[in-house]
């Protein structure tokens, strides 16, 4: 039986990729859907990207980090934080490239019975009309959908598909009736984690160190 692994933020954190692959049996008929946020924060982003732009089992929506870049690289925006200049920096050398890959990411990936996002989804809103800015930073649904403070989107979501996303990171898997999140906060020194579809079964390997600092209520979410 082929599995889809659907794995949380990477962030550059390519060697514990390799290992979560490793530990939940990665096999050939197997394939990998990341939540986005591929890069940015930690050190091994060229072989991320490099590993997903070229082995067709690997898939990716767009996180907000991804977007960043691409949209400097395009001349839409001048500004970037420190870890997405590092990050630039990085892939500068073949930057024509991962234009070209991280452009080609969508917002949203269908699996029949779930759906791969990068942050969250809108309450009531069909799915095939969600607004990317939800897709890619919701969080809560007050006016502010990037804030941490007020009732989180997937409290309320009772969809059709179970929405599997990252971007909001807490030590262990966000589990509501309808979503699963999958930030762990690896490049912050916690683990990588993934959920396998099929069987739901949920894998996880720690961090092979502290790649950047956590806001402080990273611990209490939980």
């Amino acid at each position: 039986m082929s599995r889809t692994m659907v794995v949380g933020d990477i962030h550059g954190c390519y060697e514990e990729l390799i290992s979560l692959l490793d530990k939940a049996d990665f096999r050939a008929e197997d394939r990998v859907v990341a939540v986005g946020d591929l890069i940015v924060k930690g050190r091994r982003n060229r072989e991320v990207l490099d590993l997903f732009s070229g082995d067709a089992r690997f898939s990716s929506v767009l996180g907000n980090h991804d977007l960043a870049i691409l949209n400097f690289w395009l001349g839409e925006t001048s500004s970037l934080k420190d870890s997405q200049k590092t990050a630039c920096a990085e892939l500068e050398a073949e930057k024509e490239k991962y234009v070209t890959y991280l452009a080609s990411l969508p917002f949203m990936i269908d699996l029949g019975t779930h759906a791969v996002v990068h942050a969250g989804v809108r309450p009531g809103v069909e799915l095939s009309e969600q607004a990317p800015g939800d897709l890619i930073e919701l969080r809560t649904l007050g006016s502010d959908r990037t804030s941490r403070e007020g009732t989180p989107w997937y409290e309320v979501y009772d969809g059709e598909k179970i929405i599997l996303f990252g971007h909001w990171p807490s030590p262990k898997p966000r589990l509501a009736k309808r979503a699963i999140g999958l930030d762990t906060g690896c490049v912050y020194g916690n683990c990588l984690s993934a959920y396998i579809i099929e069987t739901r079964e949920f894998f996880q390997v720690p961090a092979k160190e502290v790649y950047d600092h956590p806001r402080p209520d990273f611990l209490r979410d939980v």
